[in-house]
């Protein structure tokens, strides 16, 4: 997925920062160079998201999006640990507001759907 989206991204970016005659070949260049360290990252970020996701999970024994905000915080804290102690309280923050953020706006999403799929008084009344 970061492969993919990093692939699109630098492509477009690599084409509008040729020059006129070189545009391919400037977005070519910008996606060799660029889209593996970005796939890379991502990777590394999903991977220790995961591996965090599912040690909450064994240890708290349920699964609810705690385990995911905690997985988020934890994440950020860990790859920002090189810059210090303050950048990674602060990336642990950001982490775990994301997540909090993402979380919440799928439990909102699903209630909004499965209200659509909730039969109505008058639905009931006619069986």
């Amino acid at each position: 997925m970061g492969s993919i989206g990093s692939t699109l991204w630098h492509s477009v970016k690599g084409f509008r920062n040729s020059p006129r005659g070189e545009r391919l070949m400037g977005s070519i260049v910008a996606v060799k160079q660029r889209a593996p360290v970005i796939g890379g990252n991502f990777a590394v970020w999903g991977g220790m998201f995961s591996t965090f996701d599912c040690m909450f999970i064994g240890l708290r024994n349920k699964e609810d999006p705690w385990n995911s905000i905690w997985s988020g915080a934890l994440t950020g804290s860990v790859l920002s640990a090189r810059g210090g102690v303050g950048m990674a309280i602060r990336s642990g923050i950001i982490g775990g507001v994301l997540l909090a953020l993402i979380e919440g706006m799928g439990i909102v999403m699903n209630r909004v759907f499965a209200e659509e799929y909730r039969p109505s008084n008058k639905t009931m009344q006619r069986q």
